[in-house]
């Protein structure tokens, strides 16, 4: 047995031809942002968890930019007080990676839902209790054919993506950290997050289906009104 098919790939599809057969009009469009959503629900507490944990990393970069001044001429004690810091407020500088890592294999399954998924061949694996449609119907909104690249698509979810990490993005910039330490990495994949991420979406969305750009631009968007809810909840403290 396959495990990501059956247990990624195979239930994926199911959701996505089950929610196509009930929403009004069998748009596949809505479809995918009903799955989008319903995986972003999922994945709700671990997200939350994140996007506050980098609000908290925002909230003590005056205290981290004064403790690397401070041990400037020390780079290993400097690491160390670093980690001693992160440890005593609770605040992991890698938090912000997790989601994402956990939501790959995911990424991936749904790529191949959308590249193979409108072939009427492919509707031999839903579920007993899943209607078959006989054929999938590529176009949202009567003009977008989700099953072909769109550039524009591929565009507008990188773009959503850089105005997400600019969103967790801290304002006041901190000095190089050692190259040895945790906070070098964690600084460095904070740069990657915010311009290498979204260049990296657009180049993959450019040639793929544009059902895949369509799942990023709206977990993305999602994820921009869960970290304002999170934000406006918990105000930056002075």
């Amino acid at each position: 047995m396959n495990i990501f098919h059956e247990f990624l790939y195979r239930p994926l599809f199911n959701l996505l031809v089950f929610l196509y057969n009930i929403i009004p009009g069998q748009d596949i469009g809505w479809a995918i942002i009903a799955t989008t959503l319903a995986i972003k629900l999922v994945f709700w507490p671990m997200t939350k968890k994140a996007i506050k944990s980098q609000r908290a990393l925002q909230e003590i970069q005056p205290q981290l930019k004064a403790l690397q001044e401070k041990y400037k001429d020390n780079k290993e004690e400097q690491a160390k007080q670093l980690m001693n810091f992160y440890k005593e407020n609770k605040v992991n500088p890698f938090s912000g990676c997790l989601p994402l890592i956990v939501q790959l294999p995911i990424l991936i399954a749904l790529y191949q839902v959308f590249l193979k998924g409108f072939d009427p061949k492919n509707l031999s694996i839903l579920y007993s209790f899943v209607a078959n449609p006989g054929a999938i119907d590529p176009v949202f909104l009567g003009f977008l054919n989700l099953a072909l690249p769109n550039k524009v698509m591929a565009v507008l979810a990188g773009l959503s993506q850089f105005w997400q990490a600019k969103m967790i993005t801290p304002k006041n910039k901190l000095p190089a950290a050692p190259k040895s330490s945790d906070e070098f990495m964690a600084q460095a994949i904070s740069k990657q997050t915010l311009y290498f991420l979204p260049v990296l979406t657009v180049i993959i969305s450019w040639k793929l289906p544009a059902g895949l750009a369509l799942y990023w631009l709206v977990t993305t968007l999602f994820t921009v009104i869960q970290q304002y809810a999170i934000i406006r909840s918990a105000p930056q403290k002075q």
